[in-house]
């Protein structure tokens, strides 16, 4: 015998984690989005904006709302009624999207900084 004709699989009960899972999205999120404020109001600051303290702003919000867009993708996956067993994993696309637009965001934040 084969084995697998009797089993039954488990129905997965995922508890809070995926509601905690998105919380922690939303809040990333949120963080990027305060720290493309914070970057902007830095060049308000500073005088008149230059053409450079402006283009990095844009490459920002850029970043940000690439960021926003991954991860309401990936909210969205998690949405999935329980009874559709478990969300699917993360893609590669996504997860070097996320940690691109992190790194972006870090960059340009320093430079905007210095």
């Amino acid at each position: 015998m084969g084995g697998t004709e009797g089993r039954q699989e488990a129905v997965r009960d995922p508890g809070l984690q995926p509601e905690r899972t998105r919380m922690a999205w939303r809040r990333t999120t949120l963080s990027c989005a305060v720290a493309v404020v914070l970057a902007w109001r830095q060049v308000l600051l500073t005088g008149e904006p230059t053409g450079t303290e402006v283009a990095l702003v844009a490459l920002l919000v850029l970043a940000g709302l690439a960021f926003l867009t991954a991860a309401h993708t990936r909210m969205r996956t998690l949405t999935a009624p329980a009874s559709a067993g478990r969300p699917r994993p993360m893609t590669t696309r996504t997860a070097l999207l996320t940690t691109a637009c992190t790194l972006i965001l870090v960059g340009l934040g320093a430079a905007i900084a210095l």
